[in-house]
């Protein structure tokens, strides 16, 4: 049975019957991004792919507690960024994993400006340089600007009130931007 040509909203309505082929299509759909999400948050490949696949277990047995099939994603994403939070404050141990192991690589170059290659170092430097910030600042900074969430979102995410998310932001950006101007010279 071929599920390919399916719609998201599609494959969630045959997931809630239990369709473990509509399953295995939704987790590939989702899990290169669901994974890169979860690895942002525990910074281990292992623990990154095991919080991803736990949360889909999580969802695919919470789905008839989705109120709107639309927003399957945007729900699964938060299924995996609260399953990550919880496993890395869980955790004591941190193993680092070269930057490179997750950054996307591009094979095809059409369409790439000439800046590309400075524009990736930039951002690699970025990168590296969030992973020396506090962890606090490193997370909300992530979710921020990685993962686009609002203040609201994060205040409810890291559970801090929305005024202490916005003071947390404002001194992780501060922070990062020291430690770039400090690279720069």
């Amino acid at each position: 049975m071929t599920l390919t040509n399916h719609n998201i909203e599609q494959l969630v309505e045959l997931c809630k019957t239990d369709n473990q082929f509509a399953q295995l299509e939704l987790y590939n759909r989702y899990y290169k991004a669901m994974y890169n999400t979860a690895y942002r948050i525990v910074k281990n490949s292992f623990e990154a792919e095991d919080v991803m696949q736990d949360a889909f277990l999580l969802a695919f047995s919470k789905l008839d507690t989705l109120k709107e099939i639309k927003t399957f994603g945007a729900w699964l994403k938060r299924i995996v960024i609260n399953r990550s939070i919880y496993h890395y404050n869980k955790s004591t141990k941190f193993n680092e994993v070269p930057l490179d192991d997750v950054l996307y690589k591009v094979e095809d170059t059409d369409g790439i400006t000439e800046d590309y290659e400075f524009t990736n170092i930039q951002a690699k430097q970025v990168m590296e340089t969030m992973k020396t910030l506090k962890e606090n600042y490193r997370m909300a900074l992530t979710l921020h600007l990685i993962e686009g969430f609002d203040y609201d979102e994060i205040s409810d995410i890291m559970r801090i009130s929305s005024a202490n998310c916005r003071t947390t932001i404002s001194r992780a950006k501060e922070s990062l931007r020291k430690k770039m101007q400090a690279l720069v010279g």
